[in-house]
């Protein structure tokens, strides 16, 4: 009853160092990107070998979020949480320090190992030590951390790279990590050590063969080769994997992941949603820079700057949307949102070669504080809906759908952006032919400006062919990006379809923390 009382006075502590770990597992998602073309150059690595810098992180989240929700079950909360900070603070550390492309990607999976639990581990230890009318608050704060670090990520690794040392993208982790470790030693309640239940092997394996064969596929999608088999082979692996999980978890007497949680309406719809919002948001995150860098022709730093109103916008918007969430309920604050959202990804669905960069920034502000109105609050009608008891499980199993929805929704956008890029430049180039009069008297004006600085007519010929073909390339670049960005208004417009059936139940459980464990349970 002690540590009840303690975890209900400190909740606000406990939110605090819950958003210490995230930030730094969330901003470590995308920060690392940035440093792709240093450490290359820095350990003399190619593209290919460097790539499993992140591919190494990636996969090893694949096979580590599953098992957490049983550590928790098992070790407690708290214990799990002190692991997963320090394994991931000492990872951070060994990565600044590392000496070769090899050390980097064993020190990568070491601290995906911790940064794979941060996240779920966090998110249940917010649901548990606040109720249900408090709730939408605090994982509105905790949203900041989550969603918002990684859009920060490109402009803050941008800087580091251009006027920092580049190990710094690691080394911020360990003084961020050990205050997190001391806080939460001194803050978090002492948990309850359990009785390991039978563990369920056949899960593990699958979710883990399952889950690495998806997402490394769908992470190199946007240049893999489908005739070499060993892509269609590693798909069709995931896929029946992924079958045999589901088929083994719903009969499991313990399962390793408890899908009956989806039976909930609530939870389910809302995870549906979030998917559907995190591939908006990623077509704002990914496509947009692309337009940025290859067709504005700014830098990666330059980027950075321009997304990064956007990022402090959402991040500001979220803690409100989750107090609005507590007085109003669901509907109230996340239709208008989506509609905010709409407009806003509408707008910025027909940008062009001459859109002001003020324009840019002010549609994706608006977009970014429709996103923070909108995401925590889905979350947490979720959430609310699963009694705390479960809470373990519908975080993990929320991240891990976070987690395939993202790259999946990478994979979805690369592949239409490619595929309507070709689509539009055949068009296009079908018609530049001698009897378009329009095309005719391009080149015509193109060979006349050309023909002082070139030898013949032949040449001027050729340059003029092939200034109007970049020129064809970069307008179907912008109408595939658009085209891309188009179908994420259909995504949000579906959103607001499904939201209408939220029914905003809240949790079964009363606002107290979790039953106390049985008698076998032995506390440290």
């Amino acid at each position: 009853m002690q540590d009840n009382n303690q975890a209900a006075s400190n909740k606000w502590l406990i939110l605090l160092v819950v958003i210490i770990g995230t930030f730094m597992a969330a901003l470590d998602s995308s920060i690392v990107n940035i440093a792709v073309a240093k450490m290359m150059s820095v350990f003399g690595s190619s593209l290919e070998t460097i790539q499993w810098v992140l591919s190494a992180y990636t996969l090893t989240l694949g096979t580590i979020v599953p098992l957490t929700a049983y550590l928790m079950g098992t070790l407690g909360n708290k214990r799990v949480f002190l692991f997963a900070l320090a394994t991931f603070t000492l990872g951070s550390l060994l990565c600044g320090l590392a000496w070769s492309d090899s050390a980097m990607i064993c020190f990568r999976v070491l601290q995906a190992i911790g940064g794979g639990m941060i996240l779920p581990v966090g998110m249940t230890m917010v649901i548990e030590t606040f109720p249900p009318a408090e709730r939408g608050t605090a994982l509105g704060f905790w949203g900041v951390s989550a969603v918002a670090a990684p859009a920060i990520g490109p402009t803050l690794g941008g800087y580091i790279i251009q006027y920092l040392d580049w190990r710094l993208i690691f080394y911020l982790n360990v003084p961020l990590g050990i205050l997190g470790i001391i806080t939460a030693q001194i803050i978090l309640a002492k948990t309850p050590l359990k009785p390991f239940p039978r563990f369920d092997y056949i899960g593990f394996f699958t979710s883990a063969a399952g889950l690495v064969s998806i997402l490394y596929v769908l992470g190199k999608s946007s240049s893999i080769d489908w005739s070499n088999i060993k892509y269609p082979l590693l798909l069709a692996l995931g896929c029946f994997s992924l079958i045999m999980f589901i088929i083994n978890e719903l009969y499991h007497p313990e399962p390793l992941l408890d899908l009956r949680v989806l039976k909930n309406f609530d939870f389910s719809i809302s995870q549906l949603i979030q998917s559907i919002l995190a591939f908006s948001l990623i077509g704002g995150v990914y496509l947009v820079p692309v337009y940025l860098q290859n067709l504005r022709g700014y830098s990666a730093m330059e980027t950075g700057i321009i997304m990064l109103p956007s990022a402090i916008a959402m991040g500001l918007s979220m803690p409100i949307s989750g107090k609005l969430f507590d007085k109003l309920g669901a509907k109230p604050v996340v239709i208008p949102g989506l509609f905010a959202l709409l407009a806003s990804s509408y707008v910025l669905a027909f940008i062009n070669l001459d859109t002001s960069k003020t324009e840019i920034i002010a549609v994706l502000t608006i977009r970014g504080i429709a996103m923070g109105i909108v995401f925590m609050p889905i979350t947490t009608i979720g959430m609310n809906a699963i009694p705390t008891a479960l809470a373990s499980k519908a975080s993990t199993l929320n991240n891990i759908i976070k987690q395939i929805s993202g790259s999946l929704g990478v994979t979805l956008l690369t592949t239409l952006l490619q595929g309507r890029l070709t689509l539009n430049y055949s068009r296009m180039a079908e018609q530049i032919t001698p009897f378009n009069p329009v095309a005719f008297d391009l080149l015509k004006q193109y060979q006349a400006g050309l023909a002082p600085y070139v030898y013949s007519s032949g040449e001027a010929n050729n340059w003029g062919i092939s200034i109007i073909s970049s020129m064809l390339q970069k307008q179907a670049y912008i109408d595939a990006i658009d085209y891309s960005l188009l179908v994420t208004v259909l995504g949000i417009g579906i959103a607001i379809f499904m939201v209408l059936f939220i029914r905003e139940n809240k949790a079964e459980e009363a606002d107290s923390p979790p039953a106390p464990s049985d008698d076998s349970a032995v506390t440290t």
